[in-house]
This record gives structure tokens, C-alpha cells and sequence, in this order.
């Protein structure tokens, strides 16, 4: 594992004593204010970027309709990947950062609640989401466009507490 206090758990918590998938049991933990920072990146021709951060798309807004869709899917996560809990979203923000030379667009998203659960999956995925959605809008400028360096910036809150990623790219 990455990161300067990632710990490795005793056992996986998603399977019961027989090896049966189960949910997690977060009844007895405590509320608490938990926040997760995701980051990834996609990248397109010149041409591509160019369109789409002077908002010269056909299709549209193609950020702002990333955006949405990264916080849409931020609040859908337990539809999507199995044993994760419906969470009650408090924050959910995207933000871009550009990268003019390399014609790469970083993806960041900060996700909060407070609650008796992560929502490290819900970052990552709204990251995804958002990278899909930039992709969907733009494949027919520039099919080759490219996503990745999908990870965990930070996280606290909960029993594990704090967790920052060491070399933040």
C-alpha cells in the first residue's frame, strides 16, 4: 500500500466467518465529519483541449456537464458497486485543473458527510464519472483521449483516521 500511514486490516470485513459476501455493520460506529479527496486525469489531442476549455463544443457545456455528472454519481455509488452503503452525500465538489502543455485535463473531487462510514469510493467514482462524461462529450472531436491516474489524494474521519498520499501528482 501507498501513503505514509496506510495500514493493511486484520481481516476483509465484507466477508462473514464462512467467506460469504456481507455488508459491513456500521450500526454501533459513531458520526463522524469524514472527507475524501480523489484526483485523475484525462487526456486529449490540442485540438480537443482547446474546444473544450474555450467551451467550442458542439455537444455543449462539456465541464459543467461533467461536473453534474461526477456529483450524480458521487450519490449512486451503493447502485453501482456491491456491499457499499447508500450514503446521505453533505459535500460534493469537482474541480478542474488544466494543463495546457501536456493538453490534459486533472479531475479533482472532494466528497464529505457525516456519518458512520467512508466516502473514498464515492471520490474516486465521481472522478471516473466526470472523466467518462468528458470523454463521451468529446470522442467525436478526438477518440484517442485517454484517462487515468485515478487515486486516493486524502481521507480522514473514522477509525482509521487520517490518510495523505504521499508524492500528490
Amino acid at each position: 500500500m501507498t501513503g505514509n500511514n496506510a495500514k493493511v486490516p486484520d481481516t476483509f470485513s465484507h466477508f462473514d466467518t464462512n467467506g460469504n459476501a456481507r455488508m459491513v455493520d456500521v450500526s454501533d460506529k459513531p458520526d463522524t465529519e469524514r472527507v475524501a479527496v480523489a484526483a485523475g486525469r484525462i487526456k486529449m489531442s490540442k485540438q480537443c483541449y482547446h474546444q473544450v476549455t474555450t467551451g467550442n463544443i458542439t455537444k455543449g457545456d462539456v465541464l459543467g456537464v461533467a461536473r453534474i455528472a461526477g456529483i450524480m454519481a458521487a450519490k449512486k455509488v451503493s447502485d453501482l458497486i456491491p456491499l457499499t452503503h447508500p450514503l446521505a452525500i453533505t459535500k460534493s465538489k469537482i474541480d478542474f485543473q488544466f494543463d495546457k502543455t501536456a493538453h490534459s485535463i486533472e479531475i479533482v473531487a472532494e466528497i464529505g458527510i457525516t456519518g458512520k462510514t467512508g466516502v473514498e469510493m464515492e471520490a474516486l467514482t465521481a472522478v471516473s464519472l466526470t472523466a467518462l462524461t468528458i470523454y463521451d462529450m468529446c470522442k467525436a472531436i478526438d477518440k484517442d483521449m485517454e484517462i487515468g491516474n485515478i487515486r486516493l489524494i486524502s481521507k480522514s474521519g473514522g477509525k482509521s483516521g487520517r490518510y495523505q498520499r504521499n508524492n500528490v501528482k
